[in-house]
C-alpha cells in the first residue's frame, strides 16, 4: 500500500510538472481591437442635477486616460413632452439645472456627439428612492467599519445603489512660524493676516461599485451594509471625518447591468472570479443599432445622509497617523549673510519652518530650518477652505 502511494504520487507530481510546462499566455485579438466604444456615465437625477460623462473605452495595454468624448449636445427628453439640456461644465462632463421631474412619466437621455452621431437611451420610469434609515459605524479590531441601512415600507423599491463623498480635516507635517517676504526678500514672520497653511480639509468619492438588494427578503429592509472600511492608522480618521451617503433606487434591469459591471471591474484576477460579462445597457445608436455602447442610463430621486466622526469617539489605544517630513538646517557658510540665506526660499518650492538660534541663548537668529513645500503647505494636497458642512 506504501508503495502504491509513493508511485500515485509520484505520477501526480509528473502530470503537475506537465501542466505547468505547457501554459502559454493567451491574448485574445479583441483586447488589442481598434474600437472606442462610447461610455455613457450617468444617471437622470429626479429631484436634482443630472450629471453625465462621456468616454470611450480602451484596450488593457494603452496606458493613456480614456478618451474624453468633448463637445456633444445632451437633452433630458420627457417622453411626449418637454427637453432639458445639459451644459459642458468641464470637459466631457454634462450637467442640467436642479430639476424636479413628474414621477408619473418617462425620461430619456438624447446624444448627438461632436462627429454628428447620434444616440439615445430608452424611455425609464423615474424610481422614487425610499430616505436612508441610517448612516452607522463601528470600531472594529484595527478599523472603522461604516455601515448603510434603508428600508421602503411599500416594498417599491428592492434594488439599492450607493455612492459616498468623504471628507476630512488634517495638518500639514510641519508648522510653520516664518515665511519669505517675496516683496522684501527677507524672512519675517507670519501674522494673522496671513493665509492659514497648516489646517485643511481633503475629500473623496467612492470609487467601487456598491448595491444591495432586499428581492429575496420578506420585507424590503436593507440593514447595515457595508460600505466603507477605514484602517485605524490612516490620515482620515486623525482629527476629524465625515461621509455623505447617497442612496438610488434601481430597476431589475439596472441592477443587473450594475452588477455585471462590477463583477468585470472588481472581480477579475484570479482563476476563481468570475469571467467577464457582456455588458447589455440601455444606450442605442440611432444609426446603427448593432454598435456596442456602454452605459445605463436610469432615473430615480437621490436620497442623501451626512455622519461627522470624531477621533475622542474612537478607541484609545488606537494608533493614529501623524504626518512626518524631514527637515533641514541653514547656516550660512562664510561670507554668507541671512539674507543669502532667504534667497534659498525664493519661489516657494522651498519654504522656511522656523529661525534657529544660538545655543548659548541669543535674541538673533543665525539661521534657518527648511523643508518642501509639500511638508510646510497643507495646500497642496487639499484646500484650507471650511466645508460649509463642517461642524
Amino acid at each position: 500500500m506504501q508503495m502504491y502511494t509513493r508511485r500515485l504520487k509520484s505520477i501526480i507530481c509528473c502530470c503537475l510538472l506537465l501542466l505547468v510546462g505547457c501554459v502559454e499566455p493567451y491574448a485574445p485579438e479583441v483586447i488589442e481591437g481598434p474600437n472606442h466604444y462610447l461610455v455613457v456615465d450617468g444617471l437622470i437625477n429626479g429631484n436634482g442635477i443630472t450629471t453625465v460623462k462621456l468616454s470611450r473605452t480602451q484596450n488593457i495595454s494603452e496606458e493613456s486616460m480614456p478618451m474624453a468624448e468633448m463637445g456633444a449636445t445632451l437633452l433630458l427628453e420627457e417622453e411626449q413632452g418637454a427637453q432639458y439640456p445639459l451644459y459642458e461644465t468641464d470637459p466631457a462632463m454634462y450637467v442640467s439645472n436642479s430639476l424636479n421631474l413628474d414621477h408619473t412619466k418617462k425620461y430619456r437621455l438624447y446624444i448627438r456627439l461632436s462627429t454628428g452621431r447620434e444616440y439615445v437611451s430608452d424611455f425609464v420610469d423615474v424610481k422614487q428612492t425610499p430616505p436612508i434609515e441610517k448612516v452607522s459605524w463601528e470600531a472594529l479590531d484595527n478599523s472603522l467599519q461604516i455601515y448603510v441601512s434603508s428600508r421602503d415600507p411599500q416594498n417599491n423599491t428592492q434594488y439599492y445603489r450607493w455612492e459616498y463623498e468623504d471628507t476630512w480635516a488634517y495638518t500639514a507635517a510641519l508648522y510653520s512660524n516664518i515665511k519669505y517676504d517675496e516683496a522684501t526678500g527677507t524672512i519675517v514672520a507670519r501674522g494673522r493676516g496671513d493665509e492659514n497653511i497648516y489646517n485643511c480639509w481633503r475629500s473623496d468619492s467612492s470609487k467601487d461599485i456598491k448595491l444591495g438588494t432586499s428581492a429575496k427578503l420578506s420585507q424590503d429592509v436593507i440593514h447595515e451594509y457595508p460600505i466603507l472600511t477605514l484602517r485605524a492608522l490612516s490620515e482620515e480618521l486623525r482629527i476629524k471625518y465625515s461621509i455623505l451617503v447617497k442612496q438610488y433606487a434601481l430597476t431589475q434591469e439596472a441592477y443587473q447591468y450594475w452588477e455585471a459591471l462590477r463583477k468585470n471591474t472588481e472581480g477579475i484576477g484570479t482563476l476563481f472570479d468570475p469571467l467577464p460579462a457582456q455588458l447589455t445597457g440601455n444606450v442605442h445608436s440611432l444609426a446603427n443599432p448593432d454598435e456596442p455602447v456602454i452605459g445605463y442610463v436610469g432615473a430615480s430621486s437621490v436620497q442623501e445622509k451626512r455622519i461627522f466622526v470624531s477621533r475622542d469617539e474612537l478607541p484609545k489605544e488606537w494608533r493614529y497617523f501623524y504626518p512626518t517630513c524631514q527637515m533641514d538646517s541653514l547656516l550660512p557658510a562664510e561670507g554668507e549673510t541671512l539674507a543669502d540665506l532667504a534667497v534659498r526660499f525664493k519661489g516657494g518650492n522651498y519654504m522656511p519652518v522656523t529661525e534657529i538660534y544660538p545655543p548659548q541663548g541669543g535674541i538673533a537668529p543665525i539661521g534657518y530650518m527648511g523643508a518642501t513645500k509639500r511638508c510646510v503647505d497643507c495646500r497642496t494636497r487639499g484646500t484650507n477652505v471650511k466645508p460649509d458642512f463642517w461642524e
